[in-house]
């Protein structure tokens, strides 16, 4: 199936503008319940010293310590989400990207319709993003399946990394007899039992294998 990254790339922005406009709504919508509990509270609770009272101010959630690596910086995306054309598997990888890349997670994403260079060939844009990716996150759906350049992704992932921990199966709508025999030594999220969950399964292994490379980086500083 060809992917036509031009036409689709208006379609792209729409969504992903929407998609930002409904976390920042929801954000703002968060705050103003922050502030009208806040205010509930101190109306009908004595006041505390200053000296014995905690911070009514709370901090801010801080990056976790793996995002300052050296090691992460070395190349260009955290995470490569390969998906198929079809516009609800677009969507699909649109939300994840979106979780993954929001505060306090901040992780990079490639996006095909966002990221890859208008012009460039599909396979040399494709192929390098995979390069200069940590982990590589497969959207299997039955359209993935049958996606020829999703294939060829898959098979290109594979012959990049065979059997580490850098490659990340993600299924939908999708059923066991269907899940590709090249995968069947990997363990899968199924996105269709709870998708919060498989989001924070992605985060959580991109995580600890940055945190892999953190380790790896201090044990190279305490040799030299």
């Amino acid at each position: 199936m060809m992917i036509d990254v031009y036409n689709m790339h208006g379609w792209i922005q729409k969504l992903w503008k929407s998609r930002i406009s409904l976390s920042a709504q929801r954000e703002q919508e968060a705050m103003v319940t922050e502030k009208s509990m806040s205010s509930v509270c101190s109306t009908s609770t004595p006041t505390l010293s200053s000296s014995s009272s905690p911070s009514s101010s709370s901090k801010p959630p801080q990056p976790h310590s793996a995002l300052s690596s050296l090691q992460r910086w070395s190349r260009k995306y955290d995470v490569f989400v390969c998906h198929s054309s079809v516009h609800s598997d677009i969507e699909e990888a649109v939300r994840l990207v979106s979780y993954l890349e929001s505060s306090p997670r901040s992780l990079r994403c490639f996006l095909m319709q966002r990221d890859a260079c208008p012009g460039g060939a599909i396979s040399t844009e494709l192929c390098q993003a995979v390069k200069d990716s940590h982990i590589r996150a497969l959207l299997i759906t039955p359209d993935f399946l049958q996606d020829d350049w999703c294939k060829y992704m898959m098979h290109q992932v594979l012959a990049e990394a065979p059997m580490s921990n850098r490659i990340i199966p993600l299924v939908l709508n999708l059923s066991h007899s269907q899940y590709p025999q090249e995968l069947r030594f990997y363990f899968y999220t199924d996105l269709g039992k709870n998708p919060d969950r498989g989001y924070t399964q992605v985060n959580t292994t991109v995580l600890k294998y940055l945190e892999d490379l953190l380790k790896n980086e201090k044990t190279l500083d305490g040799l030299s």
